[in-house]
């Protein structure tokens, strides 16, 4: 079973890598890296895969707020927890904004379509997003990269081929299941400013 899972990772784990940075996808850059210490992957070619996930997301919801802004599915990004507060931040600094929101829990999505809506030229947003996203695949790559590193020296160079498969997996869960819970909090905490700035403007 680990075998034929080995050989699904192989075939198509990048496409996989791509697929899950384009939304939120720290675990997803994080195994990136973890298998290309374990030479499932190429390294180059994991970052990169990484890389063009996380600047077409953005650049995707970037694109879906300038140009689709009566969508309802814009519609429902914007009504969600953190928009008003993203729109403000992107508004008032356009530049660190850009070059700062993926690396906010929650916030991703909102804070792309928030970037259409505001006045930041297409330009400037494409090469602030080219330059976070390669920080962004950098930085996740290498925490997955020293991972694998990590549990060599816990668990030895004869580290069986199922066995960095399995902590690899086990890894990824574990990192997407703390950035839920980070997400979870930020959006239950966003709500409750919502809430008091709304009761504040209502008095």
């Amino acid at each position: 079973m680990t075998e034929a899972i080995h050989h699904l990772i192989e075939q198509y784990g990048l496409v996989a890598v791509f697929l899950g940075c384009v939304a939120e996808g720290e675990s997803a850059a994080i195994l990136a890296g973890f298998f290309a210490h374990q030479h499932v992957f190429v390294a180059w070619q994991a970052f990169l895969a990484a890389a063009i996930g996380a600047f077409a997301g953005d650049t995707f919801f970037f694109i879906l707020g300038r140009s689709f802004a009566d969508h309802p599915y814009v519609l429902r990004l914007k009504a969600r927890p953190g928009f008003s507060h993203a729109f403000r931040l992107v508004s008032s600094h356009p530049n660190i904004f850009v070059l700062s929101n993926r690396y906010i829990y929650g916030m991703r999505l909102v804070g792309g379509v928030a970037a259409g809506f505001a006045s930041i030229t297409v330009t400037r947003f494409v090469v602030l997003n080219a330059i976070s996203s390669l920080v962004w695949a950098a930085l996740f790559c290498t925490v997955g990269y020293v991972f694998g590193l990590s549990a060599e020296r816990i668990v030895g160079q004869a580290l069986a081929r199922h066995e960095r498969l399995l902590t690899a997996l086990a890894i990824g869960l574990a990192v997407a299941f703390l950035a839920w819970f980070l997400a979870h909090s930020v959006a239950k905490k966003e709500r409750a400013n919502d809430a008091r700035d709304g009761q504040s403007e209502a008095k």
